[in-house]
């Protein structure tokens, strides 16, 4: 404790420990030579506690409470009460960045510079902005289809600052207005590029001259949304994945899904929340029940651009062993990446373990055609 004059006095409302100490020696008529020749220390050191310069640790209030027949604590807690009357209260500003990171992830959307560190007020305003809260406290509701993994669960703080994000950047992007046919007719140009890894560079502009908007966002820890279908208007739609996992199956696989929600209109005239699947394995028939049918037919026609139903349990039929030589040569009948077929088989045997070469990452093929943000690099927007 550091020495001032004020801890000679004994006026606080919050007293000096050293005055309990003082009186239990008046009762008994000992000096504080007496009671420091009973502890084993020097009087000098007693004075100091006695007047406040010194704190009273755990071992003296023991040894206290033996010399005058108190509990061991008594002193200790005499000491952090004194302690605590006498710092200055916390800074208020603490109280309110737990508030905000406990309502979302701040710290992470700091380090993705979706945000920008500030005095609290500030920070809260950023955010405010960031989540389109208006002048009821209530976030907006986005129109949207989406796939992740909770089924029936609110989305997470997490969840929500992906997809604002999501919006924040798309709002930014020039586009085509969006012409359902044009993407009809893309669907086939679309197909032609699943026969290579490199091709998927293709797909941005594609979705372009239709009027969708494609992007990639970067997850955030413990968001598990593989890709989202967003109408930002009835006319305006949006496709942004997180590439949660980089492999070519799952790539073509969501890809395809949300094309489907985008040509199905799917959350174009609603503000739902997002519903869940879990794209490392087929739907249950449970499962099937909490998506709906909306789910349920994106993921069918994701799995039948991917792999023709026929195809895939023809190739199925009968067989424990898949040779890598079967699995090329199938893939180039039906046109297109090994790695497609691969996570398809997977994805119906639940061999994980299967020919796991083949799928092959394409994120560095999209980072120099798609918008991306995430890995370094910072979409800049205006909140």
């Amino acid at each position: 404790m550091p020495e001032n004059n004020m801890s000679e006095a004994y006026d606080y409302e919050v007293p000096l420990p050293g005055m309990y100490i003082q009186n239990e020696l008046d009762a008994r008529g000992w000096s504080q030579r007496d009671l420091a020749f009973i502890l084993g220390i020097e009087e000098t050191a007693l004075n100091k506690i006695v007047k406040g310069k010194t704190g009273i640790s755990l071992e003296m209030s023991r040894a206290l409470g033996n010399a005058f027949g108190v509990d061991d604590d008594l002193f200790a807690n005499l000491q952090k009460t004194y302690d605590l009357a006498h710092t200055p209260a916390a800074d208020p500003s603490i109280a309110k960045r737990a508030s905000l990171q406990s309502d979302y992830p701040v710290r992470e959307m700091i380090r993705r510079g979706w945000v920008i560190n500030a005095e609290v007020n500030a920070l809260e305003k950023q955010l405010n902005r960031f989540f389109q809260k208006g002048d009821n406290d209530n976030v907006r509701q986005i129109r949207h289809a989406a796939r992740k993994t909770n089924y029936g669960e609110a989305p997470t703080p997490h969840q929500e600052a992906w997809l604002y994000r999501v919006v924040q950047i798309a709002s930014q992007m020039k586009a085509k207005p969006y012409n359902e046919g044009l993407l009809h007719d893309a669907k086939a140009k679309i197909k032609r590029l699943m026969q290579e890894a490199w091709t998927v560079q293709q797909v941005p502009k594609i979705l372009a001259d239709c009027g969708v908007r494609f992007l990639i966002v970067e997850g955030l820890p413990k968001e598990k949304i593989d890709a989202v279908c967003i109408w930002l208007d009835p006319d305006t739609p949006v496709i942004a994945m997180s590439l949660r996992y980089d492999r070519i199956d799952n790539f073509w696989f969501v890809l395809w899904h949300e094309i489907h929600h985008v040509l199905n209109r799917d959350g174009r005239d609603e503000s739902a929340w997002i519903i869940d699947v879990e794209l490392e394995k087929s739907l249950t028939e449970e499962m099937k029940e909490k998506v709906g049918k909306q789910e349920t037919r994106a993921n069918e026609s994701a799995g039948e651009n991917c792999t023709p139903r026929h195809e895939l349990f023809s190739f199925l039929s009968g067989r424990s062993f898949f040779p890598e030589r079967d699995i090329v040569l199938v893939a180039k009948k039906l046109k297109i990446h090994p790695g497609i077929l691969v996570g398809q088989v997977q994805n119906k045997t639940k061999r994980w373990e299967l020919l796991r070469k083949h799928l092959v990452r394409v994120r560095e093929y999209l980072m120099p055609t798609a918008t991306v943000d995430g890995w370094g690099h910072v979409v800049p927007v205006t909140l």
